[in-house]
This record gives structure tokens, sequence and C-alpha cells, in this order.
């Protein structure tokens, strides 16, 4: 009896292990906190960036949001715009990969990364990318650099958190707090200047914006794709 006992105990923490929450779902606790879908199994709520429709390089398949290249590409962008806001989804990119999730972006300019700054999604052992601190995974591309690299092997995914409250903002990887700077002070306009964003009089000066997942011609799988507004 104990040894049968002990067998039916094995089984279920096995089926525990085994066992995973349908993706694309809210917890009836993340509800009861203010959350919502932005990715519920269909592209609804997403349209390319400065345009009406969706480009047909991305599409919903085996329960994410998936970019493929070889096809009609661009940027996707939220239909609503966000000002304040706790963004959380799960991320993952192919050998070499490179991608991006753009926050309070406009459409003011041609491209979406002259107005919103942007977290770096990368493989970094397999992108030139990588070799540089300020434009490796998680980084504020081209400005902050993250604290460190926490990223999982090409395959896997990794969770991530991006929240925006005024002029504040963090970037967070894997649990892990990599990323937080200022917006709008001294130091982020020196920095600013002293980069390609200089060129841009609108980067990172919109209080609310669009949420945006870039195509940079790479795979890129994209799922529980969530947000609140704080």
């Amino acid at each position: 009896m104990r040894s049968i006992a002990l067998f039916a105990a094995l089984m279920v923490i096995l089926a525990a292990a085994v066992y995973q929450e349908p993706p694309n779902r809210l917890t009836p606790e993340q509800e009861e906190a203010g959350w919502k879908l932005l990715f519920d199994g269909t592209l609804d709520g997403w349209r390319g960036y400065r345009r009406d429709d969706v480009p047909a390089g991305w599409q919903a398949r085996d329960g994410a949001l998936v970019f493929t290249p070889g096809n009609r590409g661009g940027t996707i962008i939220t239909v609503d715009q966000y000002a304040d806001f706790e963004l959380a989804l799960e991320w993952r990119v192919s050998e070499g990969g490179n991608s991006g999730i753009f926050y309070r972006a406009t459409e003011d300019e041609v491209q979406p990364y002259w107005t919103g700054p942007e977290m770096q999604l990368l493989d970094n052992a397999g992108h030139r990318d990588g070799r540089t601190p300020e434009t490796s995974a998680g980084s504020n591309y081209a400005l902050h650099a993250p604290a460190e690299d926490v990223t999982r092997p090409v395959g896997e995914w990794n969770q991530v958190r991006i929240i925006v409250r005024g002029a504040q903002v963090e970037h967070w990887m894997n649990g892990v707090r990599i990323v937080a700077y200022e917006l709008w002070s001294d130091d982020w306009r020196a920095l600013v200047q002293s980069s390609k964003f200089g060129e841009w009089p609108g980067y990172g000066t919109a209080r609310a914006g669009h949420i945006g997942l870039q195509d940079h011609g790479d795979p890129v799988w994209f799922r529980n794709i969530r947000i609140r507004e704080l």
C-alpha cells in the first residue's frame, strides 16, 4: 500500500511539472489587478505602423504572435495608446535574431523609433549588437545598457516587464530589473543629443503613445502580452 501511495504522489508531482497554464489568458487575480490582454490568440487590437491593416508577415500561430521574414512586413502597433502603464509579455527569437518593443511611440514620423524608446530583444551570443551593452538584449536601445545579461538560451521564452510612469521607466527581464532611467532629465537630454536619436526632436517626448513590436527582418515570437494602466 505504501508503494502505491508513493507512486500516486509521484504521478501528481510529474503531472504538475508537465502541465502549464494555457497562454494568453488572464487569471482572476490579474483581472482584479487591472490587467487586460493585448494578444488573445488573434490579431485584434493590432495594426501596422501608419496603416490600417496588419502586415502579412505577422500571424497568430500556435498560441503566439509571430513574425516570419520573407512576407510583407513592418512594425505593428497597438490600436490603443497608453500613457502610464505596466506591460508584460514573453518573447523569443531565432538564432542571431533581433527585434524590439517600442513604447509611447507616435505616428508623427516615418519610423516608430524616431519617437518611441525601444527595449531591445536579441540573441546576444549570435548577433553583433550583443557585443555592445547599450545595444544588447534588454537595453533601452543605444542609450542605457542592462545591468546584466539575464537572457535565456535561444529558443526559450524570456519574460519582460516594462514599467512607464511619468518620466520614470524600468525594464525587467526574467525577474530582474536591468534598466532604470528618467525621461526628460538633463542627463537624458544630453545622452539623446549625443546619440543618433538627437536627429529626431520628437524622440522620447510623447506623454502617451502606442506599444510597438518590431519587424527587424528576423523570426520573433510573442505571447502572454498584457498591460495595465497605472
